[in-house]
């Protein structure tokens, strides 16, 4: 595997972003063109694009297609209208901190450049907006390689959801440490969660690592516990969409259990985790927003319907697990252990 193997699931292109429509994986792989805010919106909240890190990466792209024809030469108005696209954009999907991160980011520099004239301000947006998408690119694979650590040289690995290159600038985070760990020339193998209702498993993982020629096995997520207690796993490592600063960590829905049944079997669990997506203004998991979708994602299955007409459903997509079933943290800046409160705030000093 090579770094010309690794996916990459959102690029600039001279005047709008590509990204690839997730939904149609693996079938087909269709790219799909953005051009303004309101398709990036759309892409967002349907899935499109998804993954807390690649969604904070389009929502920077997206509020410079936002902005960039917008005729006013003041500041005020300008900077009005660039707060209402930053708050369009947030309300796409409220859970991966991300999306937050990166819209605060470029309204604070806004801010810094209120001097400037407009269409520099503008130039500026695009600008970080590609740093945003640079600097996600070198996180990921620096969390790969931290994440070494942890990985033995023979090691039957669970993963859940998709934490891959379709879910970042590139390499992914919980994927990136398998990857990094297969070019290191470790003898692993994937336990690959389907991961219910929307199958990012399946669809989106075991594409990726099929991808990569990394072997894997896919299983039902209700198999996790067996394959757990029959000493078929060594570790399992996941990604997130937000962590608390106690170290409480929501991810996708599922993440909770598989964390619960790996404690009760002392199996290592893991959370590859950038800086972005930790939230120090949360105290704890219970103030983490939790997002609950559609009720056709799980009373179908694309247009087949798989339940009695006219079911109630509940369909959170997140659970947050809390701090004390983390073993640890994969960052960027190296692996955290110990009091999450403590060592999650050294991280930002």
């Amino acid at each position: 595997m090579s770094e010309a193997n690794i996916t990459k699931s959102i690029e600039w292109r001279e005047d709008h972003v590509r990204i690839i429509d997730q939904t149609y994986l693996p079938l087909r792989t269709v790219y799909c063109d953005i051009r303004d805010v309101g398709q990036m919106w759309d892409a967002i909240k349907k899935l499109k694009v998804r993954g807390a890190p690649a969604i904070g990466i389009a929502a920077a792209y997206g509020f410079y297609l936002g902005i960039k024809d917008l005729e006013l030469d003041s500041f005020p108005s300008f900077i009005i209208e660039a707060n209402r696209i930053g708050e369009y954009l947030a309300s796409s999907r409220p859970t991966a901190v991300n999306l937050k991160w990166a819209i605060d980011r470029i309204l604070n520099s806004i801010n810094a450049l209120k001097e400037k004239p407009i269409d520099e301000i503008k130039a500026e947006v695009l600008a970080l907006a590609k740093i945003i998408h640079d600097e996600d690119k070198r996180i990921c694979k620096a969390i790969g390689l931290n994440g070494q650590d942890i990985i033995p040289k023979k090691a039957n690995i669970l993963t859940h959801c998709n934490t891959g290159s379709l879910a970042t600038g590139m390499y992914g985070t919980a994927l990136s440490v398998i990857y990094h760990a297969h070019l290191a020339g470790k003898k692993i193998h994937v336990w690959v969660d389907e991961t219910r209702p929307l199958l990012q498993g399946s669809r989106l993982t075991a594409w990726e690592l099929q991808n990569a020629e990394i072997p894997m096995n896919l299983i039902v997520d209700s198999a996790a516990g067996h394959l757990m207690k029959s000493g078929k796993v060594d570790l399992v490592i996941a990604g997130t969409d937000r962590v608390a600063a106690n170290g409480d960590t929501a991810n996708k829905i599922g993440t909770y259990s598989l964390a619960v049944i790996a404690k009760e079997n002392n199996i290592p669990f893991y959370i590859a985790a950038p800086l972005s997506s930790i939230d120090m203004s949360l105290n704890s998991g219970d103030e983490i927003p939790i997002e609950e979708r559609d009720g056709k994602e799980i009373t179908q299955i694309g247009t087949t319907k798989i339940a009695p007409p006219k079911i109630e459903t509940f369909n959170p997509a997140f659970d947050v697990t809390p701090a004390k079933y983390i073993t640890a943290f994969v960052t960027e800046k190296g692996i955290i252990k110990g009091d999450y409160s403590k060592e999650l705030k050294k991280l930002f000093n």
